[in-house]
């Protein structure tokens, strides 16, 4: 079965996941391509918004930095018509590159001491530097336990990702990414016609780009969530074709998570949801569709090399 990324072309054949650059499509699903394949050099460490980490409560900066803006919002008002103030940043070859899986293997990545010295001195970051400060974070959260409902992961690698997104949502997977076509300042934008969810119920996994010397995304899956795509225009006539999820349960959220501040609710109240900027790949469960045909199972062979669909 193949899914199609704009990067990737996603197969499985015989129970294994075999991945390759798709150029056709890669134009329509530019900020995939820019996410999973940079042109960065190695090493530069970026530092991406870590409001995912549910668990985690409000920081000073959070709660004092725009305080009248936030990616959350709340699930009943996800529906053409509603105005946000937001700032979506374009961004063209964000952060740093993937290494295959063989190398990135081949690298320690774990908080033992012995390991994590290994690890610093390999990518020639100084103990006490802000550089040795996200390291150690990143791997901490990535050690971390996981929220009751979550299951999580850190890939090092695409494939990895792939892996563990086929693992939990199974071989028929799409990813999707925010779409911001140019770049704007902090604005009021609606939501235009045409929201849709994303895949099937309860069939997300998300996964956030971190803070490290090369390419890791912290990917989990969450009970009681769902993927929208959520048209936007903004009051400067730019337009963003956002990706959103929203949670319906927040009940084992840190209660005072930025999300509860911001909005003025309590965990585990109402349905919660949020706009991912372009550093996540949310991936989603695709349907195939099915062709009745009376007694008749249809299958569908494009090439030799495509996999044969049979309806049930």
């Amino acid at each position: 079965m193949i899914g199609s990324n704009g990067l990737l072309e996603i197969k499985c054949v015989n129970g294994i996941v075999q991945t390759s650059h798709n150029s056709s499509n890669a134009k329509s699903h530019q900020p995939i391509t820019d996410l999973l394949h940079p042109s960065n050099l190695i090493g530069k460490i970026i530092k991406p918004n870590c409001d995912f980490l549910y668990y985690r409560a409000a920081n000073e900066t959070q709660l004092h930095d725009n305080p009248n803006v936030s990616l959350y919002f709340l699930k009943k008002d996800l529906h053409h018509g509603t105005k946000l103030n937001l700032h979506f940043m374009k961004t063209s070859n964000y952060g740093v590159t993937f290494l295959s899986r063989e190398v990135a293997n081949s690298i320690p990545f774990s908080s033992n001491k012995v390991e994590m010295e290994n690890i610093l001195n390999h990518f020639s970051i100084k103990q006490g530097s802000k550089e040795c400060e996200f390291v150690k974070n990143t791997i901490g959260y990535c050690e971390g336990q996981e929220m009751k409902g979550e299951v999580k992961t850190c890939v090092t690698s695409l494939e990895s990702m792939v892996d563990f997104a086929t693992l939990k949502l199974g071989n028929n997977v799409e990813a999707v990414s925010t779409e911001v076509n140019k770049e704007t300042k902090l604005q009021e934008y609606v939501i235009a016609k045409g929201v849709k969810k994303l895949g099937e119920d309860n069939k997300v996994v998300v996964c956030h780009k971190v803070n490290y010397p090369y390419a890791v995304f912290y990917c989990h899956k969450i009970d009681a969530t769902n993927a929208y795509s959520v048209p936007m225009e903004g009051v400067d006539g730019s337009r963003v074709k956002a990706v959103a999820v929203c949670h319906t349960d927040t009940s084992q959220w840190n209660p005072k998570h930025f999300a509860f501040q911001f909005l003025k609710v309590q965990r585990g109240t109402v349905p919660i949801c949020h706009f991912f900027t372009q550093e996540h790949v949310v991936w989603v469960s695709k349907d195939w569709p099915k062709f009745n045909l009376g007694q008749f199972k249809f299958a569908i062979l494009e090439s030799e090399d495509d996999d044969v669909l049979i309806s049930k």
